[in-house]
């Protein structure tokens, strides 16, 4: 079995150097190749159907892996929580420009069956939100197989890639894959990084997403904010 912790820090810029200390973001090469553009762009621009575009180079540079990932789902449920509450008392507070410290909460789960569990999980969504336009051919597929192997990607997370691409678009096996509410928003923030904003059928994905994952108005439109900042 292939680490989805591993891969998902690599899809979300966070992947760590040889020594094992965690890396600020895509190597300078691989944020040169994404801004560009083209499907060699880098691993997130692979794993994503080939969106390369140089938001999306950005974004992953500055999300920074899985914690910041997390924290971003978390602050924007903080935020929603802080808003309704406040919203009975007639005020709304200031919003910090702060994301929180994720780890140990339930958007981070220590216990490692569960965070292992929580990476396949955004995983398959972000591409099957990348599926979500149809625009996956043939062709676009076997030019992202050819590169896989250039960013050392080993054989099972290579497998989990080609068969996840493969699969007919499955917003059945999204929802359920999100055991909790955390992880609902988790896999809600995660498919909103991996869409194109102005794409009108990958919009309606999202908004069918959020239909079925029972989000909240105000808690989805507290995510999406969020991941507009992340790849601003």
């Amino acid at each position: 079995m292939f680490d989805p912790q591993k891969l998902l820090e690599q899809v979300l810029g966070g992947a760590r150097s040889p020594d094992g200390k965690p890396q600020a973001g895509l190597s300078p090469d691989l944020i040169k190749g994404l801004a560009a553009g083209g499907v060699a762009g880098g691993l997130a621009g692979i794993l994503l159907g080939g969106k390369t575009s140089k938001k999306l180079a950005k974004g992953a540079v500055k999300l920074g892996g899985t914690a910041a990932l997390a924290g971003l789902a978390y602050k924007a449920y903080t935020q929603w929580q802080a808003s309704r509450n406040a919203g009975a008392a007639g005020e709304v507070p200031p919003m910090k420009d702060i994301t929180p410290a994720a780890e140990g909460t339930p958007f981070l789960p220590a216990p490692a069956p569960q965070r292992e569990a929580m990476s396949l999980a955004i995983l398959r969504a972000m591409i099957a939100a990348a599926k979500a336009d149809g625009q996956i051919d043939a062709a676009e597929q076997s030019r992202i197989f050819a590169k896989l192997d250039e960013f050392h990607v080993d054989n099972e997370a290579k497998a989990f890639i080609i068969d996840e691409l493969r699969k007919p678009l499955d917003i059945d096996a999204v929802v359920r894959a999100a055991t909790t509410p955390e992880l609902a928003i988790e896999i809600y923030a995660a498919s909103c990084l991996a869409i194109d904003p102005d794409d009108p059928a990958e919009q309606a994905y999202l908004a069918m997403l959020a239909s079925r994952l029972k989000l909240d108005p105000g808690l989805k439109a507290a995510v999406e904010a969020e991941a507009s900042k992340a790849v601003a």
